[in-house]
């Protein structure tokens, strides 16, 4: 009996909008899962391969070059099978169509769609904010217009007193500009830091040259055709020479928009990462889970194992949000907080404070359970600590020798 030989299923087409972090990484995880199923193509509008979004500040610093933040190289691509448009982002979605057209009038029909567009960063509506010499915290680009400002030397003005504006300004000074942080609030890094937390790393920043003004407004930033200095509401200013814009990010939808898919304050998606649109899928800070957004790394490689597996046809995951630590290392300063650091009423607090060595420990409890944590200094129990939230573990038994950490409550025990 002859046998007829039969004709090779036609792949079906993944176009994924955004060549970074979150978008790569779903890739992958599909890649693994079903690496031939989809003709798959990547339109990016930086034009690079995938690259490494969280050393860029490492980068600026000058602790690394261009080639160790790479994660996807173009050789990667082409190894994968995947047709790569770097340079040349999309600029419309026809989803009647299937179709996106992008920046070049290149047309590519999908039937499936992977929107990973990111987020940008915030920059502050003041008049004088699209002068030449203000800028973002975002990209290759953005560093390379640092270090071209750095090399006259010059003032430096770093608008926000977060994670990002903090590594900014360490990788200026020390590329030998003066720098200013200007933070609204009245605490640096607000967000993973108690008060005394923070006025401990404003000292320790303030050692290493860094100058800071809190609960400082930005009214303008003045400037013919470049910044020269930056005018706060009391009617002080300060010179600047370069403005880095460090105030926060926003999910970036507009494309998403247009295409008239369901956006609040980001993409809407379900569980399994999919859009009202069920050739829609999308992942990372462009995305919204159940009311939340999102920053870190960790809940967005989640997203990744989960969207690539709904990719992948092997649909059985869901994505579930938990609670992230945040693990910071702050121009050399350790710092570790996760949960409710802040705390409430019926919440009691266990603080340990050691100046001379520089370490501040505090606990927030809720009962007899761990809610919070914030760690300065020293770190090395914060995986202990949110192991106990998580696990909703009764500390009655341990509670006086909590704040020395897991060795000495192990001893005990």
């Amino acid at each position: 009996m002859t046998e007829i030989p039969t004709a090779p299923v036609a792949r079906q087409s993944l176009v994924v909008i955004g060549n970074g972090m979150a978008g790569m990484r779903t890739v992958e995880e599909m890649l693994k899962l079903a690496p031939e199923l989809y003709d798959i193509t990547v339109f990016g509008a930086e034009p690079h391969g995938n690259y490494n979004r969280i050393l860029l500040s490492p980068l600026l610093a000058g602790e690394k070059n261009i080639d160790d933040i790479m994660l996807h190289t173009r050789e990667w691509y082409a190894a994968n099978g995947i047709t790569l448009h770097a340079g040349d982002p999309v600029v419309h979605i026809d989803r009647r169509k299937r179709m996106v057209r992008s920046q070049s009038g290149r047309e590519v029909w999908y039937d499936r769609l992977l929107m990973a567009t990111g987020s940008k960063p915030f920059i502050v509506p003041v008049p004088g904010h699209k002068l030449a010499g203000v800028i973002g915290f975002r990209d290759i680009q953005d560093v390379d217009t640092m270090l071209e400002a750095a090399r006259s030397g010059g003032h430096a003005v770093v608008i926000g007193g977060g994670l990002l504006g903090l590594e900014a300004a360490n990788g200026l000074l020390r590329r030998g500009m003066q720098v200013t942080v200007v933070h609204v609030m009245d605490s640096l890094m607000n967000q993973q830091l108690d008060k005394p937390a923070a006025l401990l790393l404003k000292s320790a920043l303030e050692l290493k040259g860094l100058r800071f003004l809190l609960e400082a407004h930005t009214s303008e930033i003045v400037g013919d055709t470049r910044v020269k200095a930056v005018r706060f509401k009391d009617g002080n200013e300060i010179p600047a020479d370069l403005v880095v814009m460090a105030a926060g990010v926003r999910p970036n939808i507009e494309l998403a928009k247009a295409a008239g898919l369901h956006c609040e304050r980001a993409i809407v998606v379900d569980d399994t990462l999919q859009t009202y649109d069920p050739r829609v899928y999308a992942v990372g800070e462009c995305v919204q889970h159940r009311s939340a957004t999102f920053g870190l790394v960790a809940p967005i490689w989640d997203q990744a194992k989960v969207c690539g597996a709904h990719l992948a046809r092997n649909g059985h995951r869901r994505y579930v949000q938990q609670a992230t630590p945040t693990k910071l290392k702050v121009t050399g300063v350790d710092l570790y907080s996760v949960g409710d650091f802040i705390g409430g009423e019926g919440s009691e607090d266990l603080v340990l404070r050691d100046p001379r060595r520089g370490i501040y420990k505090r606990l927030v409890l809720a009962g007899n359970r761990i809610a919070g944590a914030v760690l300065y200094g020293d770190v090395q129990d914060g995986p202990w600590y949110f192991g106990l939230i998580q696990n909703r573990t009764d500390i009655s038994a341990m509670r006086n020798r909590l704040l020395f950490g897991e060795a000495l409550c192990a001893q005990a025990a």
